[in-house]
């Protein structure tokens, strides 16, 4: 079973869409912000990373540069609503950090299940 760690601070969405993901079959652990998905990393790789770009404590993409200087393989999916800003700025933001892919929030529940399939098939 796949394991992915999913980081929000949104509690509401974080523990919706980690039904999602646990429904689809994989193994979830779930964080409130960046430094604590960070630490919780460290203590045990994800096979993906599943990380909100807005949030208090540590935003996302110093979360994916730590995430990055820990596996420089690992896999991201960064997500946004935007916050104050465009959230597509955000979401190039953290292309150009290391996400492997980018989803603006709201998205369906087909095609975080789609990114995350496709990226733990890349070998």
């Amino acid at each position: 079973m796949k394991y992915i760690l999913l980081i929000d601070d949104d509690e509401q969405f974080r523990t919706m869409l980690g039904l999602v993901l646990t429904e689809a079959g994989y193994e979830v652990q779930e964080a409130s912000d960046g430094r604590e998905g960070a630490r919780l990393y460290r203590t045990r790789p994800a096979d993906l990373v599943i990380t909100d770009l807005i949030m208090p404590e540590q935003e996302g993409v110093e979360t994916i540069k730590e995430i990055r200087s820990i596996c420089r393989d690992a896999k991201v999916i960064a997500m946004s609503g935007g916050g104050r800003n465009n959230g597509r700025d955000y979401l190039k933001i953290a292309k150009a950090f290391g996400a492997n892919r980018v989803l603006a929030k709201p998205f369906l529940n087909r095609e975080i299940l789609e990114a995350v399939e496709s990226l733990l098939q890349e070998s």
